[in-house]
């Protein structure tokens, strides 16, 4: 008899998607713990160790009862943890059919994600701390239904950001995204400079900061 599927999970909860296209719907989040990336911005170090270990159909038996459209699989870094694959499967596999998201930091293969999934890929800029962890490769495997996310601290990262929406044509491969980073750069300058260029990026705040702050399981 074979293992059950487990992971190590920090919190699922129901709210309401503060980022990405689908910002504003409500979407049940499950949140994996474990990160091997350490932004200076991260707003999630509490995901970072401990959690729970729980079975997947456990997983799946709690996310169903809220009858979800939108599943967020979210970290952390949810790839971090091999089981990710088959619970994204899984989510993808409820009845009725969901829409499926997971949050990736880039720095890990996306390769082998079911395609169902619509993957946000967030591409690390300098001021994170973390930009020599990005996994380029990864473009190779994003279609027209994903998103390339960027979080941008200063001038510096914007145009970084802006070189390699050019260099890799990011918005030909997806929808591209461009964030302010909460409390440090502000919303109106990020929107002045993307506005001046005529970038083809859709900008987004975060719904759920604006709403809640920094307030866990939100």
């Amino acid at each position: 008899m074979s293992e059950p599927v487990r992971l190590r999970i920090t919190e699922i909860f129901h709210s309401l998607q503060g980022e990405t296209r689908t910002m504003g719907l409500p979407t049940v989040f499950v949140r994996l713990t474990g990160c091997p990336l350490r932004c200076v911005y991260c707003d999630t170090a509490y995901a970072f160790t401990g959690g729970t270990m729980i079975d997947m159909q456990e997983i799946l038996s709690e996310v169903s009862t809220y009858k979800p459209r939108y599943i967020t699989v979210t970290g952390g870094e949810p790839l971090a943890q091999p089981n990710c694959l088959p619970l994204l499967t899984a989510l993808c596999d409820l009845d009725p059919a969901p829409e499926v998201s997971l949050e990736t930091s880039g720095a890990l293969d996306v390769s082998e994600v079911d395609p169902r999934v619509v993957k946000i890929l967030d591409l690390k800029t300098p001021a994170s701390g973390e930009s020599h962890r990005n996994r380029w490769e990864n473009l190779a495997h994003l279609t027209p239904n994903d998103q390339i996310k960027f979080v941008i601290c200063d001038r510096s990262d914007y145009e970084w950001a802006r070189f390699k929406l050019s260099e890799h044509r990011l918005d030909e491969r997806a929808e591209v995204l461009f964030s302010p980073s909460y409390e440090q750069l502000p919303g109106a300058d990020l929107a002045a400079w993307i506005l001046e260029d005529r970038l083809p990026v859709r900008m987004q705040l975060q719904l759920h900061k604006l709403l809640w702050g920094d307030e866990p399981g939100r």
